[in-house]
């Protein structure tokens, strides 16, 4: 009988960028994200004679997705697996498929093979596969953080319903990996002040959001991101994730800000760039952003749920 999950891709808004050293994936500062709803990965697990993978329609081979694997089966029996994943939006493209597929597939695997883990754990298991997908575990605001390295719900989709506006302008893979590109980032000598300046951050960011302070959270979202590909831009060989179309749409959000709009940026590791406003003005940034040259795709999304199972 086949298993169906889901999970959803979250939008870091304290980013954490590079790994601590030592085994488990663990990464080098807290972070603290929203959880999208619209944008999803659907999973689903059957039973088979070896394991296979295939992703959006096509049989693919993934290194990571055979570590995960094999980090579940050093704790639990599980058998060969066929496992079919679909992503409903550019996937390796900077809009986190990686979190939402690693989080729908340790929950469809849980519930496939019966192995009775609590919601942290599954957190663990994902993080241990990909660093942002301990957070797509839960929805709406979530923080990781150590020393447990486990992603802990800080506040529910429907508390503080902002609303993103997504500009997709570029559809095909990003050109450098994130745990690539993490892994050159650590060599940069700007990289032991992000590191310790993204705790100072990330304290910071838990008070906006428990106060829903718009303002206080817009400059220290923009803050932390520019402050990371800064740190990317400073590594050896640099790395240069924007095109043209996501430094236009950096300047016409601040723009509609300076103009008293609710909205701030943020981007990740990739070209896209991700709107943050509430939901009042959603309409006028989706306009203003899509009016741009070199936006080729709007794609929009409230804050949603933790990954789930969705029948078996």
């Amino acid at each position: 009988m086949t298993t169906f999950a889901s999970a959803h891709p979250n939008i870091a808004l304290i980013k954490y960028w590079g790994k601590a050293p030592g085994p488990g994936n663990v990464p080098a500062a807290p972070s603290l994200s929203i959880t999208l709803d619209s944008l999803a990965t659907s999973t689903a697990v059957d039973d088979a004679t070896e394991d296979t993978f295939e992703l959006n329609g096509r049989t693919t081979e993934d290194p990571k997705l055979a570590a995960c694997l094999a980090d579940l089966r050093s704790k639990y029996d599980i058998p060969p697996l066929a496992i079919r994943s679909t992503n409903n939006f550019p996937t390796a493209a900077g809009l986190a498929s990686s979190a939402s597929g690693f989080a729908a597939l340790v929950t469809a695997v849980d519930a496939h093979c019966a192995l009775g883990m609590d919601a942290a754990t599954r957190s663990v298991f994902a993080r241990r596969a990909s660093g942002s997908a301990a957070r797509s575990i839960f929805g709406g605001f979530v923080a990781l953080d150590g020393p447990a390295w486990v992603a802990t719900p800080l506040l529910d989709a429907d508390a503080w319903p902002l609303h993103v506006v997504i500009a997709v302008t570029a559809a095909g893979p990003k050109p450098v990996a994130s745990s690539a590109g993490m892994r050159r980032s650590m060599d940069s000598p700007y990289y032991p002040a992000w590191v310790s300046s993204t705790h100072d951050d990330y304290r910071a960011a838990r008070e906006w959001v428990a106060s829903r302070d718009f303002a206080g959270l817009a400059e220290l979202a923009e803050y932390s991101c520019l402050k990371m590909h800064g740190l990317m831009l400073a590594s050896r060989p640099g790395l240069l994730y924007w095109n043209g179309a996501t430094l236009a749409c950096l300047h016409r959000i601040r723009e509609l800000r300076a103009a008293g709009m609710p909205v701030f940026f943020t981007v990740d590791a990739g070209p896209q760039v991700k709107a943050v406003c509430l939901p009042q003005a959603s309409e006028a940034v989706r306009a203003a952003l899509a009016d741009l040259p070199g936006v080729i795709q709007i794609l929009e999304a409230g804050l949603g749920g933790g990954a789930r199972l969705e029948r078996s």
